[in-house]
């Protein structure tokens, strides 16, 4: 099964070159499985026993099911479909010396930018297109080896193993054509996205690594590929969703963009975008404030985003004694800071579902004078307070253009979300019910 899942997770990933397309895939399995798209802009007719799910902004996805009896809360897994890339700016070519043109970008996120030069490129997004005097979105990917950002040789640049700085504005503008092909870029991605010149109207279009994903090892016990952040946590907990059964709780996927930068868009995890959905889940069921209120105390969030593997070459960035390992299974992961949410009783509610999935489970702290990064559980429970554990899978060569993770740990968070989305959380006077 490990391998197999293992497969499909490549597969997800290659077809995944964007946050919109992880999105649009996302939406593509739930609409296999019986999922109904609901639209922000109408009213929801939401019937028991129902399959949903809506989009904002192309590339956050809301997924949820309505049992079919009275609901005690939501049991809600949130991860994100944006990766640290380059986008490309809507003026886009850059005349060059060498007689060439480049891409004019800027980073997305923060990334490990070296790791961006001398490999096949390409960019694909979305793209605003005009059709019948309405204004639409549609997915663009332009499947080809269209671009490289070359690196200084060392005949010019000796000191450039010795870690020489890039200027993104100067070093990272990736080489397109030559001089004599301009405006060559706009009429390439109408030709992509299969409209007219112009009716293309405006892009949000992202670089992305050629390379397939792939697994390595003499046994093939770890994936590299692009994107591993945070894709490889939306797919697990995708599968675990569509996998589970019902419980007397309303299990909520939630996939989020933007938060490579922050979270802080419309349609981020520091947005309104997954309170505007439950609230109207308990309204459509006939549930007046009251019922908000207890259904918010009963909730639970899983926030997952990827963990930090110890390094084999610098074990000494890691904390001794809380360093995950790949194929070592689930990682939580605490900070003092609340940077992740991760508390005594997130912990154990999350601990105890692995334990009877039959999933190893592993901790992360940051070296303590090392600071780490946030995530989405606490901007997303700051806005809906209820219980949250941060967990991810461990990986090396995070942010960078290529990642490496466990192919085990895959199936671990499979079988861990299929628990978890059929149980629900009870916080009453005699303790803890899950």
């Amino acid at each position: 099964m490990d391998e197999t899942i293992s497969r499909q997770l490549l597969a997800f990933l290659d077809a995944s070159p964007s946050c919109y397309h992880a999105a649009a895939n996302v939406a593509a399995e739930l609409l296999a499985a019986g999922y109904t798209r609901l639209y922000e802009g109408e009213p929801w007719h939401l019937e028991k026993g129902g399959r949903y799910f809506t989009l904002r902004g192309d590339a956050s996805i809301i997924a949820f099911r309505v049992p079919c009896r009275d609901f005690r809360g939501f049991m809600i897994a949130a991860g994100h479909s944006d990766s640290p890339t380059f986008k490309v700016r809507e003026t886009a070519e850059v005349p060059s010396a060498g007689n060439c043109l480049r891409l004019s970008v800027e980073p997305y996120g923060g990334m490990v930018m070296r790791s961006w030069l001398d490999r096949p490129l390409s960019v694909a997004g979305r793209v605003m297109v005009q059709e019948n005097g309405k204004v639409v979105s549609q997915l663009v990917n332009v499947e080809r080896d269209l671009l490289i950002i070359p690196s200084v040789a060392i005949h010019m640049d000796r000191e450039i193993n010795k870690g020489t700085a890039l200027k993104p504005n100067t070093d990272l503008l990736p080489l397109f054509a030559e001089e004599k092909e301009p405006g060559a870029f706009h009429c390439l991605v109408a030709e992509a996205a299969g409209v007219a010149e112009e009716d293309l109207l405006t892009t949000d279009l992202f670089l992305y690594p050629r390379t397939r994903g792939t697994l390595t090892g003499v046994n093939e016990e770890f994936v590299a590929s692009a994107r591993l952040d945070d894709l490889q946590c939306v797919f697990g907990c995708l599968r675990g969703f569509l996998r589970a059964a019902d419980s007397g709780s309303v299990p909520v996927l939630a996939v989020f963009n933007n938060e490579e930068v922050g979270s802080g868009t419309r349609q981020g995890a520091d947005s309104t975008f997954l309170t505007d959905v439950l609230r109207r889940v308990n309204g459509a069921m006939g549930r007046g404030e009251e019922g908000w209120m207890t259904a918010a105390a009963n909730s639970f969030l899983v926030s997952a985003d990827n963990a930090h593997a110890v390094h084999p070459a610098h074990p000494e960035y890691a904390d001794s004694n809380e360093a995950p390992v790949l194929n070592g299974g689930i990682v939580l992961k605490y900070n003092a800071s609340q940077r992740y949410t991760t508390d005594a009783l997130s912990a154990a509610v999350f601990s105890q579902v692995c334990k009877e999935a039959g999933v190893p489970v592993q901790r992360y702290s940051n070296r303590a004078d090392l600071p780490g990064g946030s995530t989405l559980g606490n901007i997303s429970t700051a806005h809906l307070s209820i219980p949250s554990v941060d967990i991810g899978l461990p990986q090396l060569a995070m942010h960078a253009c290529y990642e490496v993770a466990g192919a085990k740990d895959t199936a671990y968070l499979v079988r861990a979300m299929t628990a978890y989305f059929g149980r629900s959380f009870c916080m009453g006077p005699e303790g803890i019910q899950i």
